[in-house]
């Protein structure tokens, strides 16, 4: 995945609180799930996603190799 990219969506993850996993997105957020960067909560009927303390870190990794 590319690094702007999932920076975005662990962002919108991180100002969300958590995020509905939408129609055609399930690979990305499994993908961040592989890495260990999200919980994906799968006994709701809509599945959604929250950080976890590794995203977080990912996040602000990414941030800094922006600067």
């Amino acid at each position: 995945m590319e690094r702007e990219y999932m920076l975005e969506m662990l962002e919108t993850i991180e100002h969300q609180e958590s995020s509905s996993i939408l129609g055609g997105m399930e690979h990305e957020y499994e993908e961040l799930e592989r890495l260990g960067y999200v919980t994906i909560h799968r006994e709701h009927v809509q599945h959604y996603a929250v950080l976890t303390a590794l995203g977080k870190l990912k996040i602000q990794q990414l941030r800094d190799e922006q600067v």
